[in-house]
């Protein structure tokens, strides 16, 4: 009866291998997989995209608030470079989480791209705005309610038309930083957070001024709804979102399709390979490789 089970058992193995194999030969042959939704870890992906940009609006927000709490102690330049910073710090240590989207165009181009379950984004997009109007509550609950709670708004003799122009502009070469550093051509690991990074410090270096630099409609939310002041919310919208979708047009132009196995660790996060690694060799879902249809991975490596 024992040989008889285990007989069984290890028929039930042979037919779940076969079907991750058909799905990683697919993913490779089609170079993109089928979305999926993991309930198991969806709440954590969530709570990683909250607390993500949660920190990201609290530092970048608060250059704001504590440059006015302080009488102008906070340098333009250190007040644009703390972000970008903050963003590599979230890359690197919950990066494999969520995909540290931090921004709902991020969210957008990657499903667009065909790296990210579009089920999945609106669940993000919410997150991401709790996350901001969060910081701004601790900012205000710290602070008080000056500085406008580091809203971005269009600079000195700036309409809201120009800034939104400003924004598509900044947002292009945004998300193209991020596809590009997610994607397998580029084979750049970890370094893509400081090319991300580096490159939110440099759009703010020269052109916060004009619009604020936000390129996150999530950023601008947060004190926009604090503050009830959503008079120039749209440019905040419109002009990320338009580059975003501007961005992942050149990304096909340059590389193609979407839906590289790298590309779909760095959207989605790597939470299976952990659940994998952690349940030991005989996992149904191996510890790396291809995401398959139900968000489980595939390893690729003895496909031969």
């Amino acid at each position: 009866m024992a040989a008889h089970q285990k007989h069984e058992t290890d028929t039930i193995g042979d037919v779940g291998h076969a079907k991750q194999r058909a799905s990683a030969l697919a993913a490779l042959e089609f170079g993109r997989s089928y979305e999926f939704d993991d309930p198991r870890h969806e709440w954590r992906r969530l709570f990683s995209e909250l607390l993500g940009t949660f920190f990201l609006v609290l530092v970048g927000a608060g250059g704001g608030v504590v440059n006015a709490q302080s009488g102008g102690a906070i340098e333009r330049a250190a007040a644009v470079t703390a972000p970008g910073l903050m963003v590599v710090a979230i890359i690197l240590f919950m990066g494999a989480v969520s995909g540290a989207h931090l921004n709902p165009v991020v969210s957008i181009a990657f499903a667009a791209r065909g790296d990210f379950p579009w089920r999945r984004v609106p669940g993000y997009i919410v997150a991401q705005l709790a996350g901001s109007t969060m910081a701004c509550l601790v900012l205000w609950a710290l602070l008080g309610r000056i500085g406008d709670l580091g809203a971005t708004q269009p600079g000195a003799g700036i309409s809201a038309t120009q800034a939104m122009l400003m924004e598509l502009v900044l947002t292009v070469g945004l998300v193209s930083t991020i596809l590009g550093t997610a994607s397998g051509a580029q084979n750049v690991g970890v370094f893509g957070a400081l090319g991300v990074g580096s490159y939110i410090i440099l759009a703010g270096l020269w052109s916060s001024p004009i619009s604020g630099a936000s390129m996150n409609p999530a950023r601008s939310f947060g004190p926009d709804l604090v503050m009830l002041d959503f008079s120039n919310y749209w440019a905040y919208v419109v002009g990320p979102l338009a580059g975003a979708l501007l961005a992942v047009g050149i990304a096909w132009v340059l590389r193609g399709p979407g839906g590289d196995r790298k590309s779909l660790a760095a959207a989605q996060g790597t939470l299976e390979d952990v659940a994998a690694e952690k349940a030991g060799p005989n996992s149904a879902a191996p510890a790396s490789g291809v995401k398959d249809g139900s968000g489980g991975s595939i390893n690729t490596s003895d496909t031969d």
